[in-house]
């Protein structure tokens, strides 16, 4: 189905999406030397090419944006640029889905990135935040316990029993820095944050102001300065914990990341994404990888889709996500296997277990649904055999 653009949503229902790279701050005390980082943050990750971009770059660009739209939106699907320089997919998808979502930070509306889990949401946070405002790392991350401190401000206690509220005892927020410097805030998982403090953000989208009333009759705030804005990221699993409320659903454009597709472009976020994490870890490339790759994108698209690729068996569905992030992880772990107790081939036994993991959450149902489709599907399959038998082993 293609995508469909509303005033503040886009669904692109069922087309391809996909994880694909992305630090901690090698200048912080304590950080690793560079090119020591575990996980680089995007900016860091990719800076040859951002820096790339940016010299080419001769179009028009928002207040404080380090790039224009178009080449933001480059960044993210991937290109080469006038001098040959390559840019790699950071999401491979509707192209739309990018565009739009690039839009709305270009205006005074907040982007909401929805889906499952497992459609790259942070990943494309990240990477938005990272083209745009050259930085990812005002970030908010929303778990049950956030506190309302962490979206507006904290205080330094010692500096408030000494001296009684001030500027210099205020501790501000990510969201507070991005708007007094005119970069962009992230808010993962927001629905995971309760009601009450994903309210203190209507305020902050629809006046642009975050009053500080502490600071009593001097009627402090921080007005946002142009080149704010903030991406947040919802999950479709969240929906009834902690929803939005109307007032602050409509401060946000909403753009629905979908599942891939087509199993091909499955195949390709997977391989692409299991070949960054591989080199940055020191493994070694898998030369005949592809293969289970694919298996393991079937298994789990089928087990999602609860039928088979051809349409003849019906299947239950198990109570996991089996999302592409998942696939990426199975896969993973398969070739630190393969590197260090195999022969540096990816084989069926060095994926089966993960893919038991991933498949088998309920011990009771899930045990069942998986042992079914193993006997009716993967046993009938030509050229399974070997994959049958690893996974019939670590099910036992």
């Amino acid at each position: 189905m293609p995508a469909s653009v509303e005033t503040t949503t886009v669904d692109p229902s069922h087309d391809q999406s996909a994880p694909a790279n992305a630090h901690t701050d090698a200048h912080v005390q304590g950080a690793p030397a560079g090119g020591e980082e575990l996980r680089p943050h995007a900016e860091h990750a990719f800076a040859g090419e951002l820096a790339a971009l940016a010299a080419q770059d001769d179009r028009p660009r928002p207040v404080r944006w380090k790039l224009s739209p178009w080449a933001v939106a480059t960044y993210l699907l991937g290109g080469t640029l006038p001098d040959g320089t390559v840019i790699t997919p950071k999401y491979v998808g509707p192209r739309r889905i990018v565009e739009v979502a690039v839009t709305t930070l270009a205006t005074d509306r907040a982007l909401l990135l929805l889906g499952v889990p497992g459609t790259a949401k942070t990943w494309v946070s990240e990477h938005l935040a990272a083209a745009v405002s050259g930085d990812s790392t005002l970030l908010v991350q929303g778990t049950a316990g956030t506190p309302e401190e962490a979206i507006r401000y904290g205080w330094n206690y010692a500096q408030l029993l000494a001296h009684g509220p001030s500027r210099d005892a205020l501790v501000p927020s990510p969201v507070m820095r991005a708007m007094s410097e005119g970069m962009t805030a992230r808010v993962e998982e927001l629905t995971r944050i309760p009601a009450d403090v994903q309210d203190t953000l209507i305020t902050i989208l629809s006046e642009k102001t975050l009053p500080i009333p502490e600071l009593g009759q001097l009627g402090q705030e921080v007005q946002a300065v142009r080149g704010f804005n903030l991406i947040a990221t919802a999950n479709d699993r969240d929906r009834g914990v902690n929803d939005l409320s109307s007032a602050l659903r409509r401060r946000f454009n909403t753009v629905v990341l979908p599942l891939p597709e087509s199993a091909d472009a499955e195949v390709e976020i997977v391989s692409r994404r299991v070949d960054q994490i591989g080199r940055s870890l020191d493994l070694p490339t898998a030369p005949d990888g592809i293969d289970e790759i694919r298996r393991v994108v079937t298994v789990f698209r089928e087990l999602r889709d609860g039928v088979t690729n051809d349409g003849r068996t019906k299947l239950k569905s198990p109570s996991g996500t089996l999302s592409t992030a998942e696939a990426i992880s199975v896969v993973t772990n398969g070739l630190a296997l393969a590197a260090h107790f195999g022969d540096g081939v990816l084989r069926p036994s060095d994926v089966a277990a993960g893919i038991l993991g991933a498949v088998v959450r309920d011990p009771a149902a899930d045990r069942v649904i998986w042992q079914e489709y193993l006997e009716a599907v993967v046993r009938e399959r030509d050229g399974w055999t070997d994959f049958y038998r690893a996974c019939r082993e670590v099910s036992a």
